[in-house]
């Protein structure tokens, strides 16, 4: 048998991924949130009443999936164009398809383009009669967030729905069928598969199905049978398939705990290098970018709070950015982020305060609001002493006045809790 050898009855004419796509909605992996009984997919499905929509998410997480199989369903003449090579004569050519199937052969014409986004204004103008008359169902998909990539005309006569990474569980399924699946598949040939080496295959897909598969096919298609005719998949091939190292990290257990602890701790320390470190630690064994970008939003108010306040703004910004851009492009805004925020000054005041005050009142340290403090805006306030006596501030020197602002009982408290190395 040659070294890539499917069998006789196995194609070898396109990539495992795009043999085995699930052909009805029923059949795909994950997405749970729109697909599945009694969610919008299937109603729309169920009522015949399918429309134009928009799907956005990461690479290799089912929107052409998706699309192809609604087609399947409502049984419509499916068109894919992709927008990188189409122009305004392939819509052309596609409406003018689209009029005959309608007119001849009472015909749904559903008009699928990916990348969306990189269609120009007068493109997407072209679309607008056709999508809005219902003579094209227009299914586009974008890993861009559509809402600053694509002509609002447009978006508007479509229904947008956010497509999400596939977790672990999804993947590991879709490889399981791919491996057991005798028709498109690999079932045909007698394969071994290692859990560790299915795991690091999924974490270097990060959320990707193609990917995943991708690394399945070649590490099968690449590894000889033994005496048994058996190909045994362990984590040695696995590593050659994807060209990348196993890292031991569990992402639901004691390593991804280990890890954030000490990237976090570096980063308090002002270490650059170790903070660097554990950030590609955790990226390159597939953590989950925007994990990482919480937990610097944390950092900035708790670590670095009052000594530099824009890192609040840095790590907010960066945490939109990681989740526009994804991986791998996010992992330079990350990169950023964790240089400034291991370079940037200290300061707990904000964390060792609240934290303090919270526990003051916990223990019971509720007392009323001074009068002159209360609410002086209603009929009848004066008669029960509520404002009389406030001095407003911008009435004074300097828009500052002495007076009680804590309840009596606790006027001589001290809530916020000055660092003593923080001046």
């Amino acid at each position: 048998m040659d070294l890539f050898d499917y069998g006789n009855d196995l194609k070898k004419d396109s990539p495992l991924a795009d043999r085995i796509r699930p052909k009805t909605i029923e059949d795909i992996r994950g997405q749970s949130h729109i697909i599945g009984q009694s969610k919008i997919i299937n109603r729309l499905l169920d009522a015949d009443r399918l429309t134009s929509m928009l799907f956005y998410g990461p690479s290799g997480t089912g929107k052409t999936t998706i699309a192809m199989a609604l087609s399947n369903t409502a049984k419509a003449d499916f068109n894919k164009n992709n927008a990188v090579v189409s122009g305004i004569s392939d819509i052309k050519n596609i409406i003018a398809k689209a009029n005959d199937n309608q007119k001849y052969y009472s015909q749904k014409t559903i008009l699928f383009i990916d990348e969306i986004h990189r269609f120009n204004k007068s493109q997407q103008d072209a679309l607008l009669p056709s999508v809005e008359s219902g003579l094209l169902i227009l299914i586009g998909a974008t890993t861009e967030n559509p809402f600053f990539s694509v002509n609002g005309a447009l978006l508007s006569r479509m229904h947008v729905f956010q497509i999400k990474k596939l977790s672990d569980e999804d993947i590991m399924a879709i490889l399981h069928e791919a491996m057991t699946n005798n028709e498109e598949g690999l079932g045909l040939l007698d394969i071994s598969a290692d859990q560790d080496a299915l795991m690091h295959m999924i974490n270097y897909s990060g959320g990707d199905a193609r990917k995943a598969l991708n690394a399945l096919e070649i590490a099968v298609l690449s590894t000889l049978p033994d005496k048994k005719g058996i190909r045994h998949i362990n984590l040695a091939v696995a590593e050659e398939s994807v060209q990348r190292p196993a890292i031991s990290y569990d992402k639901s257990g004691d390593q991804h705990y280990d890890v954030i602890s000490a990237f976090i701790k570096s980063i308090r320390g002002s270490d650059p290098d170790a903070s660097l470190y554990y950030l590609a630690l955790m990226l390159e064994a597939g953590e989950d970018p925007l994990f990482i970008a919480r937990r610097l939003l944390i950092f900035a108010s708790e670590d670095i709070g009052l000594a530099d306040g824009q890192a609040l703004l840095l790590t907010l910004a960066a945490y939109q950015a990681v989740e526009r851009l994804g991986l791998p492009e996010a992992r330079i805004t990350l990169s950023h982020v964790v240089l400034y925020c291991a370079k940037a000054k200290k300061n707990n005041d904000a964390y060792r305060s609240i934290d303090y005050t919270l526990s003051k009142i916990r223990s019971g340290s509720i007392h009323p609001v001074p009068d002159h403090l209360k609410d002086a805006h209603y009929k009848g306030s004066a008669k029960l002493g509520h404002g009389i006596g406030y001095q407003y501030p911008h009435n004074f020197k300097g828009n500052w006045v002495e007076q009680q602002y804590l309840p009596d009982q606790l006027k001589q408290e001290k809530f916020y809790i000055k660092g003593e190395d923080n001046e």
